[in-house]
């Protein structure tokens, strides 16, 4: 009796897992877009096909259905739901479609193209989260939002991030950046530019700064009117806050990848693009440093 009781118990155990799947209904209703069950795997799954804007690869207008589609997957775990996605983007959406995930709980993974030759550009926006599944919902819906806000503005992609042109000869001042970071800059043709690396290992031997795994910002313009463009090398623990502080910070993230393989720690590379002031952009720099309590030891690249 005592063993069929057990049996018994483990075998209505095991329904009341099964009961708890996925809401599909509710995911449609909070993304507004029409999703479908992956019955074998377990995973309800949304698409958006990016069909208001027409894009040509190396001259031929590419319908939606051959890689324009952005997409969001759910799947159960035990605590609520995961999910993941790639969102498909223009320019000049995706510092407004990375703000809205990460001020919403997603975790940004990579950011890169998928083509050559493409007419707007095309990028590409990973994405994960976990917790409650109307919650992750909710986060992709306040993404994808986003994105029709500026296509909604703007019905073609723009072309140029809108800000003051440069002046012709760049008048950078070294010294007030060199306090800034801590460290002696390399300056060339009123440019500055300062790099810092880390320690890491590959295939059994060590690499650092020569090798490429640095962090590095570079300035030009003038001291009012600047530009900084640089790399950030962060583990995959630093990646979301240090994103979420140059984001705050309006420096426009462009790419996120890797550069090596087998390394260790897995190392994440991040490039970036910002415009104002050079004390200003250096300070939005040096803050995010600190966030990923990047050691300061500065050479030139």
């Amino acid at each position: 009796m005592k063993k069929l009781f057990l049996v018994c118990a483990i075998a209505c155990a095991n329904i009341d897992v099964g009961s708890a799947a996925l809401d599909g209904a509710k995911i449609d209703e909070i993304t507004g877009l029409k999703g479908k069950l992956n019955e074998k795997e377990n995973v309800y799954k949304v698409t958006w096909p990016r069909g208001d804007v027409k894009v040509a690869v190396d001259g031929w207008t590419m319908p939606p259905f051959m890689g324009l589609g952005t997409w969001a997957a759910f799947t159960e775990t035990k605590d609520g739901a995961m999910v993941m996605g790639d969102t498909v983007l223009f320019e000049d959406e995706v510092n407004a479609a990375m703000t809205a995930a990460l001020n919403n709980g997603l975790r940004v993974t990579a950011l890169h193209n998928h083509f050559f030759f493409d007419k707007p550009k095309v990028f590409f926006m990973h994405i994960e989260g976990d917790g409650n599944a109307e919650q992750l919902a909710g986060a992709v819906k306040k993404m994808y939002d986003a994105v029709k806000q500026v296509r909604s503005a703007t019905p073609q992609p723009k072309e140029t991030f809108g800000a003051n042109q440069l002046p012709d000869k760049n008048s950078i001042s070294a010294e007030p950046l060199n306090k800034i970071f801590g460290a002696q800059g390399e300056a060339k043709d009123g440019m500055m530019k300062f790099t810092f690396g880390r320690p890491a290992m590959m295939h059994g031997v060590k690499i650092g700064n020569a090798m490429g795994v640095n962090t590095w910002a570079a300035f030009a313009g003038s001291d009012d009117n600047a530009v900084v463009d640089g790399d950030f090398a962060v583990t995959e623990d630093e990646l979301q806050p240090v994103l979420k502080m140059l984001v705050k910070s309006r420096i426009y993230i462009v790419a996120i990848h890797q550069h090596m393989t087998h390394e260790q720690p897995r190392i994440m590379f991040f490039h970036y693009w910002g415009h104002g002031s050079a004390k200003d952009l250096a300070n939005s720099i040096k803050g995010a440093f600190l966030v990923a309590g990047l050691q300061q030891a500065s050479s030139p690249k």
